[in-house]
């Protein structure tokens, strides 16, 4: 198997690693339908876990960190994405465009949901406003609904409309065999996928304070400012879920060591602990740990959906330093069309 991993120190993690994303998301969803709560509860925790690797391993296999041959990377990319329902969007799409993030140093979005917010009506505006404040992650659910009706509403995106009717027909098909089995395991898998949703999009909220730019072709970024390696660092956080804990940061497959990421985006999951440790001390300015951040993921969670810009972090030991945080919304990498 070393001749098909990328690393050599990457072949039993990843071979572990992706044999629990892949049989433990098979297990958790018959876990869902059983008659006991406490193994509906376990099915729960697997599928949202495997949900979330699923998402990470995707964004791995962007950069081809796992195998050596991109052809590989892109087959699994693939599949990870039918784990995780980004498949309506193609694998190439979510690569190019998490690339131009990592050369263009910008959070380039392929749907202005600000813009979009702020010209809809008041009632669909508020409405959505309501239900972020009550934690749904309505803003998320409209980057996945643009992905779905782009292609049908743009004559540029008209080739993927058989892609995306054909996926919708498949994936409707099995939530309604799983709903024709078990209404419960129906119902419990959207909890998990809203659980997977949200803990993709605090990761996502606190990484950068980039410029954001809707774009939706290849056009590139406005050449305003000096986008250099250090403005990277500056702009990027580490949003890590414990430093004395690395095992915690499993969570999101280490994808917490962001500053570590972006200093060098071929670095796995695996190695990226020990390359953080070398690169930065423990009160580097970027580290955010999560429990500094979950205040204003709470604070800011409807004033970010409209707001103009990511806001400011403080210098470390500021009481309350990642308040005026206000964080990213709609910047996911699995919506890309």
């Amino acid at each position: 198997m070393a001749q098909i991993f990328r690393y050599p120190d990457g072949v039993w993690p990843n071979v572990v690693a992706l044999a629990f994303t892949l049989l433990g998301y098979g297990a958790g969803v018959a876990l869902l339908g059983s008659a006991s709560w406490a193994l509906n509860a376990l099915g729960l925790a697997l599928v949202a876990q495997t949900l979330v690797w699923s998402a990470y391993f995707i964004h791995e296999f962007a950069h081809n960190a796992i195998f050596k041959s991109a052809a590989a990377n892109e087959r699994w990319g693939n599949l990870m994405s039918w784990v995780n329902g980004s498949c309506y969007a193609s694998f190439a799409d979510m690569r190019r465009k998490h690339m131009r993030h990592h050369v263009e140093r910008a959070d380039v979005m392929t749907f202005d949901v600000r813009g979009f917010l702020l010209r809809a009506p008041s009632w669909f505006r508020n409405t959505v406003l309501a239900l972020e404040w009550a934690y749904f992650p309505a803003v998320e659910f409209l980057m996945r609904a643009f992905v779905l009706a782009l292609p049908f509403r743009d004559e540029r995106k008209h080739a993927a409309r058989g892609r995306i009717l054909g996926v919708a027909v498949i994936r409707l098909s099995a939530f309604a065999l799983l709903g024709w089995w078990s209404s419960k395991a129906l119902l419990l898998y959207f909890l998990a996928y809203l659980v997977f949703v949200t803990v993709l999009r605090f990761a996502d909220c606190f990484q950068h304070t980039y410029d954001a730019y809707p774009i939706l072709d290849d056009k590139p970024i406005p050449d305003d400012k000096l986008r250099d390696r250090a403005y990277e660092q500056a702009n990027t956080f580490s949003n890590v879920v414990g430093l004395n804990h690395p095992w915690l940061n499993l969570l999101w497959l280490n994808f917490g060591y962001h500053n570590a990421h972006h200093e060098r985006p071929t670095a796995p999951w695996h190695r990226l602990p020990a390359f953080h440790r070398e690169l930065y001390a423990d009160d580097y300015a970027q580290v955010t740990p999560v429990r500094e951040l979950l205040r204003s993921f709470h604070i800011n969670r409807v004033k970010r959906v409209l707001a103009s810009d990511y806001g400011q972090v403080q210098a470390p030991g500021t009481p309350g330093r990642a308040d005026g945080f206000l964080g990213a919304v709609g910047v996911s990498f699995l919506t890309a069309v």
